[in-house]
């Protein structure tokens, strides 16, 4: 559409003099089944009596004959039913009689066939129209809007101009939320300016539909233009411009507007409440949450679905777990969203959880509510099965999975996107590379998101041939790499040592394909370098591309520096860590023991002191594994399980059996009270160690091992581990702080890499 014809657009159009003003209200619409009506038999005679939905169908199809006035409440039963097959009885009987006459009931029909999703049979009515105004035109654009088809509607749009037909403000709403539908910046603009040419911008429909126009395309200082120009502002006018700064990363400008709101004394609606609870969710406001709660309450709005479940999301996301549970508990109707809402706020309560084993108790919490949800009989869709599926990758539940994946290909959502996407980095997380790779052949349909999962994956488990010859398919098949591919093929390079390979990678991601290089990317190269030894080729290569290492880089480049003797170079990567003052207890660990190490006390008091300053927790070794649905965690030197006697005796020959094989332990440095002394601790009975004990004892033979660590390995034990899987002839899967490494037949996925630490 290159431009808008200039037409008068009056504010109020003027109806056809025989066009019959009707009931419009949703109140006066709704069929009554006690309403006397005329009814005119096939004789000729005629009585008044009171019908039902069902009897007046069956009367029409007996030939029986109405008042006009009759069709539109069983029209609009129709749509309450979303009954295409009953409107078009009623259609029929219509066309039989003079009725097909009567605009209003015609454009009412067009309506109907618009809000049960029938757009064909409501084209038809419209193009059989003996005359057309413009109420018969914005209803038809409203019902392409409606069932996503915009493009049609603005189409709709240019006949109804073409044919000398006044746009009504209504109409010009519907138009730019067919705009705003098609992401059609250039579209909505001119329309805008027809506008703002008839100076109609501030009507409230009006003035609603550009707001929610500019919001949806991000513009939201344009979308809050619009809304101050409204002159006579209702509660949809407050809930647009609400919304839209929730849609744009604005979440405390809404509330604002919120408040503004009440002060003008508008009672918000259900879909204002539900934007508002959305914002608090986003801000984590649980003060702000608890009086919408309050006022829902007041306005009695707790009976509506959407409100309690956002609610509950953001009681869940909050961590006030109890009051999310007893809304749930009283809810006696639930919706797919009501368990979507649990399920995702106990998925997203392991970001916010305070220690691992908290978080892994909320991961089990979300599963037991997947499986609770499927003994109820409803369907879980694909925001169910991604959600639950990103739980599983988290807990490292590989069994749940493959049951959660079994009921995916029942279901039918394995062709989606997300769900494969999400499926394929749960079986990556878990360590199980091949049925991702099995997963990811039998996908009909491979996104650039799909491609980039898998070669990440390859490159996690140390396959770094398998995902550089995944690139190149994915190169072939035509499909663009993006920034995160990028990153997995980087990364593969890296664990393989393929300095060479690298840097061509990393040349061609900025030429070929114009793609900026960003902190992951450089992150990957200096891994690299680190692996190899190549230090100064990593300091070098910071200079060269004259960028500001994070904290992942240079305790990367510390720890790298210590595993390879360059003492020097360590104590300065130290340095430059402790500038950025990093929050993380583990960063600050690995600096302390570097200067332990090599006996620099005065240091080492200086980064107990900023410890302190910053107010770090102490860092806590736990390791839990999952046995039968059941949770087993452990703890350095603990002795408090029920088992601990099998347990230590069981390590106890796995430790004399690698001793054997050439394993020689370590001792990690510790410091006294009083900072002066260097001490030294026993690594025979770290936490992933006793977890790995237990499992041996209590899973069968040639089982998978898979464990969970809060922190990062250290090297006794990854060396340790190495020779347990060489011993056992077990997969060992061990899922740290930093990385997951897969242990088969005395090797590790991680290249090493935990050496270094």
């Amino acid at each position: 559409m290159a431009s808008l014809p200039s037409v008068a657009v009056t504010r109020t159009l003027k109806r056809d003099p025989d066009f019959r003003k009707h009931p419009t209200t949703e109140k006066s619409l709704s069929f009554s089944y006690q309403r006397n009506q005329k009814l005119t038999h096939l004789d000729g005679s005629s009585e008044k009596r009171s019908v039902d939905f069902r009897e007046a169908l069956s009367m029409m199809k007996e030939g029986t004959k109405f008042e006009s006035s009759y069709y539109v409440p069983l029209l609009q039963e129709c749509i309450n039913k979303n009954s295409v097959s009953e409107a078009q009885i009623v259609h029929g009987h219509i066309m039989k009689t003079v009725t097909q006459e009567d605009l209003f009931v015609m454009t009412f029909l067009i309506n109907v066939y618009a809000k049960c999703g029938s757009m064909e049979n409501a084209q038809k009515v419209f193009d059989n129209l003996l005359r057309r105004n413009v109420v018969s035109w914005t209803t038809l654009m409203t019902g392409y809007v409606q069932n996503s088809q915009p493009e049609i509607a603005i189409q709709i749009f240019q006949e109804m101009l073409e044919a000398g037909a006044y746009p009504t403000n209504y109409t010009l709403g519907t138009a730019l939320n067919a705009c705003s539908s098609l992401y059609s910046v250039m579209l909505g603009k001119q329309f805008h300016a027809y506008i703002i040419k008839y100076q109609i911008d501030f009507d409230t429909s009006v003035g609603n539909a550009l707001c929610s126009f500019y919001s949806k395309l991000g513009n939201l200082e344009s979308a809050i233009k619009a809304f101050q120009r409204i002159r006579e502002k209702n509660v949809i006018s407050w809930t647009a411009v609400i919304s839209a700064c929730g849609d744009n990363g604005e979440a405390a400008r809404g509330l604002r507007f919120f408040a503004e709101m009440l002060t003008e004394d508008i009672i918000p609606n259900e879909f204002t409440l539900t934007s508002v609870l959305s914002l608090c969710c986003t801000m984590l406001s649980l003060g702000v949450g608890a009086q919408i709660h309050s006022l829902s309450i007041k306005l009695g709005y707790m009976s509506s679905l959407p409100i309690k479940n956002s609610i509950m999301y953001l009681y869940l996301k909050c961590g006030c777990i109890s009051e999310a549970e007893k809304l749930f508990d009283k809810t006696e109707t639930f919706s797919l969203v009501t368990w979507n809402a649990m399920i995702s706020g106990h998925s997203q309560m392991m970001d916010f959880a305070e220690d691992d084993l908290s978080a892994y108790r909320s991961g089990c919490e979300a599963l037991n509510i997947f499986f609770k949800l499927n003994q109820s009989g409803m369907k879980p869709d694909l925001f169910t099965f991604s959600s639950i599926l990103t739980v599983c990758s988290r807990l490292v539940a590989v069994e749940q999975g493959e049951q959660i994946h079994a009921r995916i290909i029942k279901s039918g959502f394995l062709s989606e996107v997300v769900v494969g996407t999400a499926l394929i980095n749960m079986y990556n997380k878990c360590g199980s590379i091949e049925k991702a790779t099995k997963a990811f052949v039998e996908m009909d349909t491979r996104t650039m998101i799909l491609w980039t999962s898998m070669i990440t994956g390859f490159s996690q488990h140390g396959q770094s041939h398998q995902a550089l010859q995944l690139f190149e398919d994915m190169r072939l098949a035509g499909v663009r790499p993006n920034q995160i591919t990028f990153v997995g093929v980087l990364s593969a390079c890296s664990h393989a040592g393929m300095v060479k390979e690298a840097l061509s990678y990393f040349e061609m991601m900025q030429k070929a394909y114009k793609i900026r290089p960003v902190m992951d990317h450089f992150a990957c190269l200096i891994d690299m370098f680190v692996r190899l030894g190549q230090l100064n080729e990593a300091f070098d290569f910071i200079k060269k591309n004259d960028f500001e290492p994070n904290e992942f880089i240079w305790s990367l480049l510390m720890a790298g520096c210590r595993s390879h003797g360059n003492l020097e170079l360590g104590f300065y990567a130290a340095e430059q860590l402790l500038k950025l003052k990093p929050k993380d207890t583990e960063t600050y660990v690995l600096v302390l023991n570097m200067y332990l190490s090599a006996g620099r006390w005065k240091d080492v008091s200086r980064v107990r002191k900023m410890m302190k300053e910053e107010k770090l927790k102490k860092l806590h070794d736990w390791s839990w594994i999952s046995i039968k649905n059941k949770v087993y965690s452990f703890k350095p030197n603990d002795k408090s399980h029920f088992r601990s006697a099998d347990i230590y005796k069981s390590l106890e020959n796995l430790l004399d059996q690698a001793k054997r094989l050439g394993y020689e332990s370590l001792e990690t440095l510790d410091v006294t009270d009083g900072d002066e002394e260097k001490t030294h601790s026993s690594t025979a009975y770290h936490s992933e160690k006793l977890a790995i004990a237990f499992g041996l004892l209590n899973m069968p033979n040639a089982a998978p091992i898979r464990v969970i660590k809060s922190i990062f390995m250290c090297r006794d034990c990854h060396n340790f581990v190495k020779f347990i899987s060489l011993l056992t002839a077990r997969e060992i899967v061990i899922r740290d702080s930093k990385r997951l490494h897969k242990f088969v037949n005395g090797h590790c996925s991680c290249g090493e890499f935990s050496g270094l630490f």
